[in-house]
């Protein structure tokens, strides 16, 4: 079935490969081969912990509980896996390249090499990565396998409802899921999970605090030099949002003539085609890779780089989150909260439906849909009072919510003493395809 799902899906990866250049780097150790620089680190016999975090968000949610899990199992070592090229990027910059590598597809073969050469005892997934083959090869190598920041979101959650059958024994050989919230815990039952595996702990999200990269001080003191601002910084954008919000960004210009925008948007391939809209609009803007200290006041600054966007929030008077004016289902509002930043989400947020509802009802942000958003954005920066209250009630409601990891960091150390001597593989188990 796997292997038929998989041929019938192949023209759809074969253009993004070929039309976007999706997955074609890392395509050898996605397929198996273990990279080189994997085996250069420790004796054969060393085992590991295998943290797989399929992009960005979730590298950017783990990475508090990696630093831990590498300070208190100083013997084991830990390694970082991502599906995605932006989060294999900040993975190595976070964590060395010498343990950080694409995750292998979901085939005996492409799988297990990489349980062969890292023998984890281990291996903790980010949030909802079902792969039955691995999870089964993983089971019968002895691993312990945890599920962190568990959740089943909106979308997700009426197909796993329609394949609960074969998820119950897929989900038997996970042993611990830590889920966000209440509902999350409460859905990973009704598929299946026994109770005892599951336990809410939070989401990592809130736990998370940027590094501050060169540029930060580098545009703070810019803006201040040139009395530059207000600053809108619009975050994840994706297709059919740009156009909007720089028309809105038109309108300030009208009233606030110094006024800056930081647009992020959520996909690299998407960099040129923002750059061809803004010459279009007859905007001033400038590439962040190009930019050297010119006087941004009246332009936009096109962040075309990577794990930068959650520290350059601290710039923003007001920060919008993308995904969210079209039905994507919302980006992860945290980042500019931490920064205690006044926010405008859209009305399409069910991806963050938790985080976006108890951010609303301590009145802690603002949800405009595409009619509306010009409107709320001139009224918070007309209004310098209710503007910053705005953002310290997102900083205080996000304050309130941590602790997640090191809940989570309880409930690891705990699955990995009970973890007994390795176990030899299965044989049969293993010629499954």
């Amino acid at each position: 079935m796997l292997a038929a799902g998989l041929l019938l899906s192949l023209p759809y990866w074969l253009y993004q490969i070929f039309r976007h250049g999706k997955y074609r780097t890392g395509f050898f150790e996605r397929m198996g081969r273990v990279p080189a620089r994997l085996l250069r680190r420790g004796p054969p016999s060393s085992k590991s912990i295998w943290v797989h975090a399929v992009s960005v968000g979730e590298v950017l949610a783990v990475s508090p509980l990696i630093e831990q899990l590498q300070a208190i199992f100083p013997h084991r070592r830990v390694v970082v896996s991502t599906t995605t090229d932006t989060g294999q990027i900040l993975a190595r910059n976070r964590f060395g390249e010498e343990n950080v590598f694409y995750f292998p597809i979901d085939f005996t073969f492409a799988i297990r090499p990489y349980l062969q050469a890292l023998r984890p005892e281990l291996i903790v997934l980010a949030e909802t990565e079902f792969w039955p083959n691995f999870l089964r090869l993983a089971y019968a190598h002895g691993a312990r396998v945890a599920v962190v920041n568990a959740r089943i979101s909106d979308r997700s959650w009426p197909r796993y409802r329609r394949l609960r059958r074969a998820l119950r024994r897929m989900l038997a050989h996970i042993d611990l899921f830590l889920a966000q919230t209440q509902q999350d815990h409460d859905r990973l039952l009704s598929v299946g999970t026994a109770e005892e595996r599951v336990h809410i702990v939070g989401n990592l999200k809130f736990d998370i605090s940027p590094p501050a990269p060169a540029i930060l001080e580098r545009l703070r003191a810019s803006l201040a030099a040139d009395d530059a601002g207000p600053v809108l910084v619009c975050g994840s954008t994706v297709e059919d949002e740009e156009p909007p919000l720089l028309k809105a960004f038109e309108n300030v210009l009208v009233e606030h003539r110094c006024a800056v925008m930081i647009l992020a948007p959520r996909h690299p391939e998407r960099f040129r085609e923002i750059a061809h809209l803004l010459k279009q609009m007859g905007l001033s803007f400038f590439l962040r890779s190009e930019w050297s200290g010119e006087p941004l006041a009246g332009s936009v600054l096109l962040l075309d780089s990577m794990g930068e966007l959650a520290s350059l929030y601290a710039l923003a008077d007001v920060a919008f989150v993308g995904g969210s004016l079209v039905p994507r289902g919302g980006h992860n509002i945290i980042e500019p909260a931490q920064h205690g930043v006044a926010i405008i989400v859209g009305n399409y947020t069910e991806n963050f439906r938790d985080i976006v509802s108890l951010f609303y009802s301590r009145d802690a942000l603002r949800v405009a849909t595409l009619a509306e958003f010009p409107l709320t954005l001139m009224q918070l920066l007309a209004n310098d009072d209710e503007r910053r209250a705005l953002g310290r009630r997102a900083q205080e409601a996000m304050r309130l919510q941590m602790g997640a990891t090191s809940r989570t960091l309880d409930a690891l150390k705990l699955l990995l003493a009970h973890n007994p001597a390795s176990q030899p593989v299965s044989a049969k188990a293993d010629h499954n395809n």
